[in-house]
């Protein structure tokens, strides 16, 4: 059995981080170790933002661990939101707010390309390893589908006839950018280990 934090506040990453991992790898919140302290993510690249969560779970408490960062990159709008995509309404950062203002902003756009992008830091036996995933589409109109957060109620994958809201925690898992990344680290997992 391997133990390793996952250095997210986010409870619909860890459901959807969880879902994918073999038995093998349990999954150590930041409340199981008594972390309660939001992570900084002062950087200008998701990469950067991974990486420094990561760093801040080992130095402070010294135990293996991965971070990720996910940003939504639209295409007319030079990759924004990116890096703030959680961020994105400004103080009024709810998940309707952001997704209210990226509708405004495309509003008389016909290209609605867009890709999320995951990037994965992890610490483990010393070593600093990255991740990445990334999951092209483009954005609709309507907000459509319960499921999923963030931007998934507008986003709609390639080759999908429906948003990562309308899909099923599997079928999100197998093609969404965070799944692409964790399939990249359990590999590095089965590898050293043969976990599967």
């Amino acid at each position: 059995m391997i133990e390793i934090v996952f250095a997210t506040n986010n409870l619909n990453k860890l459901i959807e981080v969880q879902a994918q991992l073999p038995k093998a790898i349990k999954l150590v919140s930041l409340k199981d170790i008594g972390c309660k302290q939001d992570l900084p993510e002062t950087q200008t690249t998701l990469i950067g933002n991974a990486i420094q969560k990561a760093d801040y779970i080992k130095s402070k408490y010294n135990l293996d661990c991965f971070a990720d960062d996910t940003g939504l990159e639209v295409k007319v709008l030079n990759g924004a939101p990116g890096v703030h995509s959680a961020r994105y309404a400004g103080p009024e950062k709810t998940a309707e707010n952001n997704i209210r203002k990226l509708i405004d902003a495309l509003e008389h756009q016909d290209n609605r390309k867009a890709q999320f992008r995951t990037v994965i830091a992890l610490h483990y036996k010393g070593e600093l390893l990255t991740f990445e995933g990334i999951c092209k589409g483009e954005l609709t109109r309507l907000v459509s589908g319960s499921g999923g957060f963030g931007y998934d109620a507008i986003f709609k994958p390639d080759n999908q006839q429906k948003t990562f809201a309308e899909l099923s925690l599997e079928e999100k898992n197998k093609i969404s950018h965070r799944g692409i990344a964790v399939a990249k680290l359990i590999k590095f997992f089965n590898e050293k280990f043969e976990i599967n």
